[in-house]
């Protein structure tokens, strides 16, 4: 039977491991929103919101309860530098699809000098690995996308544009699009990136006091902020 289910539906609180509602991050009105009512994936999800909203931590917890190292990589990626995590991947179940793949891949960019680190002292045995530490920060961060995001898996991606610029953004997108045109893959991604937002088909969650609630592309503060700011930055300016 041909494969093309996408790893996750659904993630709940574990109900053998519940989390108080008193306790950080709890107390984030997203992260409460997951705990009571839980959080529907599709193939591709993108959270966007303010700094401090939550988006990192569902991001980072979601991750963690696949198997995914919290500083990057893959499943079999195990390196920490300073645990910064929260505990809420151990409160949390993932409902997956059945026969999809375990594989997957987290990204986030500000640990990428380190996790390129535990590349370098950890080299592969089936690859020759690229000198990821040669090359810019934006370049070594594609270049893992291209070398690393293959076949159906499940993609996780923290704040990349941190990373890259306007046209990395869009070489990201084009890797994004065509594993997701392949099937059996699914991507998560946080970002404060009008273009990573728009990503073809994702669904789009913005993020805030309200908790989360589905929005389109159009509708974001994200890209309404931005236009606003690029017809008449002297508006803004001025205030400054």
């Amino acid at each position: 039977m041909a494969f093309s289910s996408f790893p996750i539906r659904r993630v709940i609180e574990d109900p053998r491991h519940a989390l108080s509602r008193n306790q950080w991050p709890a107390t984030l009105a997203p992260v409460a929103q997951l705990l009571e009512h839980g959080l529907e994936l599709t193939a591709a999800t993108v959270l966007v919101g303010e700094n401090g909203s939550g988006k990192s931590t569902l991001i980072e917890a979601i991750a963690l309860a696949y198997g995914l190292s919290a500083e990057g990589g893959s499943t079999g990626a195990r390196h920490s530098t300073r645990r910064t995590e929260s505990a809420l991947s151990d409160h949390l179940q993932l409902v997956r699809n059945a026969g999809a793949t375990r594989r997957g891949y987290f990204l986030r960019a500000e640990t990428m000098h380190g996790f390129f680190s535990y590349l370098e002292q950890n080299p592969s045995t089936t690859r020759s690995d690229l000198p990821f530490h040669d090359m810019s920060h934006g370049e070594s961060f594609l270049q893992l996308t291209v070398d690393r995001f293959q076949g159906a898996g499940l993609w996780v991606l923290d704040e990349p544009e941190s990373a890259l610029s306007f046209t990395g953004c869009l070489s990201l997108l084009a890797t994004l699009k065509g594993l997701l045109a392949e099937g059996g893959s699914q991507v998560i991604l946080s970002t404060h990136s009008p273009v990573l937002a728009s990503l073809p088909g994702a669904q789009i969650l913005e993020l805030g006091e309200w908790g989360w609630r589905p929005r389109d592309w159009d509708e974001l503060d994200l890209v309404s902020n931005w236009r606003s700011f690029l017809n008449a930055p002297e508006r803004y300016l001025r205030q400054l």
